[in-house]
């Protein structure tokens, strides 16, 4: 299955809903409200309107199904981080080229938060299929510590390790999908400012959030 949309930098703030299979919807409202190991195939099976047997016919199991799923977010996620980037332009200032990441990755977290709260679910994946998702997952990282990097070496920011920042910074962002809600006080984007914020504080460079 390919996995998440090809967005072109132009986009990368829309957030038209997933396109999911009612399968794949059913498993991704029943993870988001169970976990993994609280989800059953029947419930899930249930929630497409599909018999078990029907499901097994497109996923051979519960693992299955989870890996289709985060293969989505992750992908997801990427495109929209690489057109942030895309959009600001490799020559782009460092700080510019931060801002662009780290708001690219809080849009993501609020709009996509029954998807993107899926990623703490990696723990229960096979060992194979683990290895598949944490490659893609430290593409995402990569992409935030070749910014960090270049941004200590230019004394843009000011960082003792660039390596444990961009840790700091990650889980920073993951952790929106545990309180953020469609109904709270903040949309995405003003969660998204605050962030950004935070994200220039932590690396030395507090300032407006302008290129």
């Amino acid at each position: 299955m390919t996995a998440g949309p090809v967005l072109k930098a132009a986009n990368w703030r829309e957030f038209a809903p997933p396109q999911l299979t009612p399968i794949l919807q059913g498993a991704m409202d029943a993870l988001y409200e169970h976990g993994y190991h609280g989800t059953t195939v029947r419930d899930i099976a249930r929630r497409a309107g599909v018999t078990v047997p029907a499901l097994y016919y497109h996923y051979a199991s519960k693992q299955g199904i989870l890996v289709a799923l985060l293969d989505l977010g992750i992908e997801d996620a990427l495109g929209r981080a690489r057109a942030a980037l895309a959009e600001v332009g490799e020559d782009a200032p460092v700080r510019a080229r931060f801002v662009a990441f780290v708001e690219s990755m809080t849009l993501f977290m609020a709009h996509r938060v029954r998807m993107a709260v899926l990623d703490s679910e990696l723990r229960y994946l096979e060992p194979a299929n683990r290895r598949g998702y944490a490659a893609k997952r430290k593409e995402l990282e990569t992409l935030l510590l070749d910014i960090l990097v270049d941004g200590n070496s230019s004394g843009m920011f000011q960082m003792t390790s660039p390596a444990d920042t961009s840790r700091a910074l990650l889980g920073m962002l993951r952790s929106i999908t545990g309180w953020y809600h469609p109904d709270g006080p903040l949309t995405p984007v003003e969660i998204s400012g605050r962030y950004v914020d935070i994200a220039l504080s932590t690396v030395g460079a507090a300032g407006p959030a302008v290129g």
